[in-house]
């Protein structure tokens, strides 16, 4: 039988396309219509585990099942790079569930971890005459009650984004002056993620923004993001390395929510769940022996 997609070698090694080696329309992985309709052949029927299963209802568990198994499992990780504008903001991806790093990319190419400013925000910012009292909206006739009126941008914001980067090159610090106490501290008491000068950030959820300090103007910025792999039609695809596991989070999801399944039944597909994912996750760890010798090596060294 071969390529059981119907792509012989020719076809593939000769794609004028470089992104379709390898991706997920080839071989290692296999979509999540496919997922659903293998299921509905196999688990469900007569004398089967599943006598009877909307496609509906199956659909649902198949996409709640990637969802939960991209964000350790399947590793949906994506990266986005902008160059940071003016306003020093940069919005959070269309199917952004978290992020892994944020990184500002030198001349040489190189990712620089950038650190979050865990001491600033954007709070709601009170929009206020000069006699300090608050500034409601206008008076719409339908509303309950009229809500306030928000300045923006917030001083908070301004602040942060107007701040003077720190420097902490041996021949610009002032020792005369390591005592003060500031928001990233002096030479005693500096915090380690401070201890920098790649830049820093906050995310906004709320807003769906991410705000850069003014250092980083200009600059080439690395969001590395996780996914929950849901985003497009092209992109709900399964390794198949975790394919097992798709299904019995489907089997399992779909026994569990009926009334008339009995119990021994719903705890034995609960730990095939279970068992299939962890091996799926050893098999997406993609450890190799020989890198992680030479990692041992380079932690084993001595520093004089």
């Amino acid at each position: 039988m071969g390529l059981l997609d119907g792509t012989n070698q020719a076809t593939y090694y000769s794609a004028t396309n470089p992104a379709s080696h390898g991706s997920s329309t080839n071989y290692q992985f296999t979509t999540l219509e496919n997922i659903i309709n293998n299921f509905m052949i196999a688990y469900v029927g007569e004398a089967k585990i599943i006598s009877k299963a909307s496609i509906t209802d199956v659909r649902f568990h198949a996409m709640r099942a990637m969802q939960e198994l991209s964000y350790d499992i399947l590793r949906s990780f994506k990266s986005q790079e902008i160059e940071v504008p003016n306003n020093l903001s940069m919005v959070l991806p269309q199917d952004y569930v978290n992020y892994i790093k944020l990184s500002r990319v030198g001349s040489d190419g190189i990712e620089r971890n950038l650190y979050p400013a865990r001491k600033t925000s954007d709070p709601f910012a009170i929009e206020q005459n000069s006699d300090g009292d608050y500034i409601f909206s206008d008076t719409d006739f339908d509303a309950v009650e009229d809500t306030l009126s928000e300045q923006s941008p917030s001083n908070t914001s301004t602040n942060f984004k107007t701040q003077t980067p720190s420097n902490y090159r041996v021949y610009d610090i002032d020792y005369n002056d390591d005592i003060e106490i500031s928001a990233k501290g002096r030479r005693y008491g500096l915090e380690p993620e401070h201890a920098q000068i790649n830049g820093s950030y906050f995310i906004d959820n709320l807003r769906g923004v991410i705000k850069f300090g003014s250092d980083l103007a200009g600059e080439t910025i690395t969001l590395h993001y996780v996914s929950d792999g849901l985003g497009t039609d092209s992109e709900m695809v399964i390794h198949k390395f975790c394919e097992e596991a798709c299904y019995k989070h489907i089997v399992y999801a779909i026994l569990s929510t009926r009334s008339n399944i009995p119990e021994y039944i719903v705890l034995r597909y609960k730990k095939e769940k279970f068992a299939e994912t962890r091996k799926a996750k050893i098999r997406l760890s993609n450890i190799k022996l020989e890198e992680f010798t030479q990692i041992l090596k380079g932690m084993g060294k001595q520093i004089k």
